[in-house]
């Protein structure tokens, strides 16, 4: 039998990035009770892109830093900033696409700061009509409205001495936005229907995928709220933008969701992985994470069975330029697909 001779044009590209490739493949592991990262060896050996299919049994941050998985450059700068803006009160502005995270992020803010032993209150204020939006932010009295039939707290005064999440705040309406911009700067408000005026003392977390910039300048953001929310903002990179983190992410989710059904998944397949790494993700880390959540579902045996869409991303043309350090993470995704394809023909060659 002869086998086919395949050359590896890019060995100096590999020879060139591979140490990078192993850096940026490493899982961070990010300590909340003493705020300081640190990294762990390997999750993923090369050898084992080419030779066999990959080991998904190794534990990456499961309980650390609130889920939040990962070791690229994009990755790295942006738990810089939150363990830098963490020790301060200052408002926090998570800006990213949907889907990238902005919660856990936020979370992570609240455990790294000085009052992680009080509440994190959370609000998605997409999700609430406009005409109750004032009422969940601050709170009525008895009768204050048709249907105010008792006194409730909102969630600023839940959220007293604690942290306060305010997620899609690029949705609120422009007739609330001066009270919730005397709530940020006076840090006091009154319920619906009171004249009391409530103190409290909370900090704020918000978040949007929205172009605030272009909101303010459309008339549809009030610019004194943008500037009062923007005091630090951090921006949450797409999947995209951090390729070589989703083996790691893989490995997450499938332990994640074969142990809460009872099954036993230790390896995929090299071509399936390089499927993964190479598919731009419009929908973020929670597209990849309800694809291998239904991969594990019809997954028969120990191997998962998982492939990404075989069209392009539809918004692969409206993504951002690439920077030199996204631009260094594309090569090394480039070439370690090339090296899961043709290790799994070479396996595939050899058992004929």
């Amino acid at each position: 039998m002869t086998f086919p001779v395949i050359v590896l044009n890019e060995i100096d590209e590999i020879n060139s990035v591979f140490a990078g490739a192993v850096n940026m493949t490493k899982v961070a592991f990010f300590d909340v009770n003493r705020g300081r990262s640190r990294t762990a060896g390997p999750s993923f050996a090369m050898s084992n892109f080419v030779d066999q299919d990959i080991d998904l049994t190794r534990e990456t941050s499961d309980g650390i830093f609130e889920g939040i998985v990962g070791q690229s450059a994009a990755i790295r700068r942006m738990l810089d900033l939150v363990e830098t803006v963490a020790q301060s009160d200052a408002t926090v502005l998570l800006l990213g696409e949907t889907g990238t995270g902005k919660e856990l992020v936020a979370r992570a803010v609240h455990h790294l700061s000085r009052r992680k032993d009080r509440s994190l209150v959370k609000l998605n204020c997409a999700a609430i009509p406009n005409d109750l939006l004032e009422s969940e932010l601050f709170g009525h009295e008895r009768g204050a409205f048709t249907g105010a039939v008792v006194q409730r707290m909102g969630r600023f005064e839940l959220a007293d001495h604690g942290t306060l999440f305010l997620d899609e705040v690029g949705d609120i309406p422009l007739d609330l936005q001066p009270k919730l911009l005397r709530a940020l700067q006076e840090r006091e408000f009154e319920r619906l229907g009171s004249t009391k005026t409530k103190r409290v003392d909370v900090r704020v977390v918000a978040a949007t995928n929205c172009d605030l910039d272009g909101m303010v300048a459309d008339k549809k953001f009030r610019s004194d709220l943008y500037y009062r929310l923007n005091v630090f903002p951090v921006r949450v990179p797409t999947l995209r933008e951090r390729s070589v983190d989703i083996p790691l992410l893989v490995g997450h989710f499938t332990r994640k969701y074969a142990h809460r059904m009872e099954k036993k998944i230790t390896t995929i397949p090299g071509t399936a992985l390089g499927q993964l790494m190479r598919w731009r993700w419009p929908g973020n880390v929670r597209e990849l994470e309800n694809l291998v959540e239904r991969a594990v579902i019809l997954t028969p045996g120990t191997t998962l069975m998982i492939s990404a869409p075989d069209s392009p991303s539809p918004d692969a043309k409206h993504s951002p330029a690439p920077s030199s350090d996204s631009v260094e993470q594309e090569l090394v995704v480039r070439i370690l697909s090339r090296l899961l394809d043709r290790g799994d023909s070479l396996r595939k060659v050899g058992r004929r």
